[in-house]
């Protein structure tokens, strides 16, 4: 209602202003009660070979996780749910601020040293074509990830050797160890995570390179070619793409065994060296970038699942992440495990 009345106000205004500034005064106006619908004027640009152009700097930040909340029912949120929501998340990483002065309790969750000047998690929840909504997972439909019975053992099996395990190196996780990053920052799928959540695209004829900021990592696609032999399985997997009309369609298989647990504080789920994760990247405006993909692997999960995500144009460029935990850390877990094992 408001809308239209601003409307009726400016064309009686517009009849009665003759000069030029009261014009472009009322056209402010005008732009600012009613904006134009999200991408109404942008068009696919590509490259000069004539692929779609999906290059530059894209962040996945949002308070939005996974899987869905248990007290939350539906996919898309309200208005109010979604500030609701947004208000909460801000208030948990301004509690990262309220540390006690003085020592820190031993054994005591600081969550590792941060506080929220290492943290960006994002502020908004995730909105797909402007939804907003409470889980990453669209398919099933509950938001949950459909794991089988022995798929959920091998997972919690394996977090318990990251955890716990001091006979080798192979045994921690592989944020710790710095061989990719914490979580499915990487992937396939590639999901946010609490900081580094950003992506550069460079396109090159038959290729598309995908930087990943945490850790580093990059991930280069073959739009031609074959598959590589069976015994190859790099930590990020094998991806094969192809453009089917403006979007990017790629299958990642023959996964490397030891990156079969993804963990972070914003999702847990397990993969295998027989995980298929198919994705599909398509321009939808100057600023965004829907992100869909599907993990299938019959012997963890009951049904493929599926999800959404909107990657947004973000600022560059991306400084090097340089992993350096296991020049310290890692030799002092295995040093302090023989230590315990002669006492």
């Amino acid at each position: 209602m408001l809308v239209n009345q601003a409307r009726k106000s400016s064309v009686i205004l517009g009849e009665r202003v003759k000069s030029l500034a009261a014009v472009a005064a009322l056209m402010l106006v005008q732009n600012w009660l009613a904006p134009p619908a999200l991408g109404e004027d942008w068009q696919q640009q590509h490259m000069p070979w004539g692929d779609p152009d999906l290059q530059g700097i894209w962040t996945s930040a949002t308070l939005t996780n996974l899987a869905r909340p248990d007290d939350v029912d539906t996919l898309v949120l309200t208005e109010e749910q979604a500030l609701a929501w947004e208000k909460y998340g801000q208030e948990r990483i301004e509690e990262y601020e309220n540390i006690g002065e003085g020592d820190l309790p031993v054994g005591g969750d600081t969550f590792a040293g941060y506080n929220s000047f290492w943290m960006d998690p994002g502020t908004h929840i995730l909105r797909v074509r402007g939804e907003p909504r409470s889980s990453i997972i669209v398919e099933p439909e509950d938001g949950q990830l459909p794991l089988r019975l022995w798929g959920r053992l091998r997972m919690y099996w394996r977090g318990y050797q990251a955890l716990n395990g001091t006979d080798n190196p192979e045994q921690r996780n592989q944020g710790e160890r710095c061989t990719v990053g914490f979580g499915s920052t990487g992937g396939p799928p590639m999901l946010p995570v609490l900081y580094n959540n950003n992506y550069q695209f460079v396109q090159s004829p038959g290729h598309v390179m995908i930087l990943v900021e945490m850790n580093h990592d990059a991930r280069t696609i073959r739009l031609q070619g074959e598959p590589l032999p069976a015994m190859i399985k790099p930590w990020l997997g094998d991806p094969m793409g192809h453009w089917e009309d403006d979007t990017l369609v790629i299958r990642t298989t023959q996964f490397h065994p030891q990156h079969d647990l993804r963990a972070s504080t914003r999702h847990l789920f397990y993969m295998s060296e027989n995980s298929v994760v198919d994705e599909r990247f398509t321009r939808i405006s100057e600023n965004e970038i829907l992100y869909q993909f599907t993990v299938t692997d019959d012997d963890i999960y009951s049904q493929p699942w599926s999800g959404e995500l909107t990657l947004r144009r973000s600022e560059g460029p991306i400084y090097e992440y340089a992993c350096h935990e296991g020049n310290y850390a890692l030799p002092n877990i295995l040093a302090g495990a023989r230590r315990e094992e002669q006492e």
